[in-house]
C-alpha cells in the first residue's frame, strides 16, 4: 500500500472517529443547560414502528409555568415515564438534562474516542520499527477501553 493511500486511510479513520464530536455539541449544550427551556417530560405514549423501533411522544412542562408542549420524546421511553428535561430551541423535542443528559450524549463521541485509541500504533506500524510500535499499544488499550467504558455508560443512562 503506497503512503497516498495510508494517508486517506488515516484521513478517513479520523473523520469517522471525530464527526461525533462536534454533532453531539447541540445535545450537550442542552444536557448541561446552555440551551432550551428547563422543564418536566412526560411520556404520554409510544407507538410501534416495527423490528424494536418505537415513535414516542410526551407532554413538556416549562419550569417556568408556560404552556404545555407537546413533544417527540426518546424513542427508548416508557409511557408514563417523567424526567427533568429541556425543550429544543425549535419547540419538537424534550431531552434529559443534568448528568443522564450529559452520559446519553456522550455515548456515541465516547465510541469515537474508542476507535482513535489504536490509530497511533497503526501510524508507527507504518512509519515506524517495531519499538515505536511496542509504545502504542498499552496506550491504546487505555484510550480504547476508556472510550468504550463511557460509551457502555452512556448507552445504560440513555436507556434507563
Amino acid at each position: 500500500m503506497g503512503n497516498p493511500v495510508r494517508i486517506l486511510l488515516i484521513l478517513l479513520w479520523l473523520a469517522v472517529c471525530l464527526t461525533p464530536i462536534p454533532v453531539a455539541v447541540p445535545g450537550y449544550r442542552l444536557a448541561l443547560g446552555h440551551a432550551g427551556t428547563p422543564g418536566t417530560l412526560t411520556v404520554i405514549s409510544c407507538e410501534s414502528l416495527g423490528r424494536g423501533r418505537y415513535d414516542c411522544r410526551g407532554r413538556f412542562v416549562p419550569d417556568d409555568g408556560g404552556p404545555d408542549v407537546l413533544v417527540s420524546a426518546s424513542p427508548d421511553s416508557g409511557v408514563g415515564d417523567v424526567t427533568h428535561a429541556r425543550l429544543t430551541p425549535d419547540g419538537t423535542r424534550a431531552l434529559p438534562d443534568g448528568v443522564k443528559g450529559v452520559l446519553s450524549v456522550s455515548a456515541v463521541p465516547a465510541a469515537g474516542l474508542a476507535g482513535l485509541g489504536f490509530l497511533p500504533y497503526v501510524v508507527a506500524y507504518w512509519w515506524g520499527g517495531p519499538g515505536a510500535r511496542r509504545r502504542w499499544v498499552a496506550p491504546g488499550v487505555v484510550v480504547t477501553a476508556a472510550g468504550l467504558l463511557v460509551a457502555i455508560i452512556g448507552m445504560i443512562a440513555a436507556y434507563s
